[in-house]
């Protein structure tokens, strides 16, 4: 009997094209796909696997799970799925680690251009029927600092090598991946915020990177340069960050993360001029399910043949 796999699906993974591709490669898959996650609930008695964003799992959620053996993230991140009481030992997690680097890439370029060319005040400037010109500052020639050298980086670096920047990292790694023009250690990661014109965070956020970037680091950068984090809220100290905006100790920021998730209408962020927040826009893109769908029908084929030892992204328990 064909284990039974439960698919909660969102905006950018459609339960139903979902449905459709598994139907090609695996016929007689016994599978149930949704886009309401209550109704999901209601269907994970007998489930062995589950897919599904790492935000959808919760408590309720595996005590509605008794057989669970599996659990796919559509994500690269699985912090908010491993940090749950109830996750057996025995649940294999695996996640989409490797299909984000072009939509995380192109929102930092986005960033970088916004900040630097000052486009909201060019946009100001449009509704104000305002013609005003002042020399546009190039990437060329410019130097980016990305804290977290992975996947995603080493995506990012190889863009920004196309523009002509100069490439470092900062990772407990000396492997210099290809696009970076060196690495710092993580100790050094001041010396490497000094000499950034743009610091950008890409870093997991685990025990060991909780505010890695903080007054200190801040600090250490140049009055001219940006920071830009798309990692995770919880490794920048946004009360630093704020002070030294208002202090005009940098030139600007831009977020798509943050520590409260949605950003409460109420945090002064929103009303700090030189900061552009995005909604956590990073990882988004509008082919999301045929970047992810090689990566889970190669781990759901595994799973159904009893080939556990060789599935993907096996997240590190």
């Amino acid at each position: 009997m064909a284990a039974r796999i439960v698919y909660i699906g969102t905006q950018e993974a459609d339960a139903h094209a979902f449905e459709k591709l598994a139907a090609q490669d695996f016929p007689a898959i016994d599978l149930y796909a949704t886009n309401d996650r209550t109704d999901a609930m209601s269907h994970l008695a007998d489930a062995e696997g589950i897919i599904a964003h790492h935000f959808q799992f919760d408590e309720p959620l595996l005590h509605s799970a008794p057989k669970l053996r599996w659990i796919q993230s559509l994500t690269t991140g699985t912090d908010g799925i491993l940090g749950l009481p109830s996750l057996r030992p025995d649940i294999i997690v695996t996640s989409t680690r490797g299909m984000h680097g072009p939509q995380m890439s192109e929102l930092v370029f986005l960033q970088m251009l916004a900040l630097s060319r000052r486009f909201s005040v060019i946009q100001r400037n449009q509704r104000q029927k305002r013609w005003e010109r002042w020399p546009q500052p190039l990437l060329l020639g410019k130097t980016i600092v990305i804290v977290g050298v992975g996947m995603i980086a080493e995506a990012l670096a190889l863009r920004c090598a196309c523009f002509g920047m100069k490439v470092y990292g900062v990772s407990q790694s000396t492997r210099v991946p290809r696009g970076f023009d060196g690495i710092y250690a993580r100790a050094e990661l001041a010396t490497a915020a000094a000499a950034a014109d743009f610091l950008v965070l890409v870093v997991p956020y685990e025990a060991d990177t909780e505010s890695l970037v903080d007054a200190r680091i801040i600090d250490a950068m140049k009055p001219t340069a940006f920071l830009i984090n798309v990692a995770r809220g919880g490794v920048l100290d946004e009360t630093a960050l704020l002070q030294a905006l208002r202090n005009r100790r940098i030139a600007g920021a831009a977020l798509d993360v943050f520590r409260k998730s949605p950003l409460p209408p109420e945090d002064p962020l929103w009303a700090e001029e030189q900061i552009i927040i995005t909604p956590h826009l990073g990882g988004m893109s509008d082919i999301y399910l045929a970047q992810a769908y090689p990566i889970v029908r190669d781990n759901l084929n595994k799973f159904l043949t009893g080939d556990t030892q060789s599935m993907k992204n096996v997240v590190d328990r």
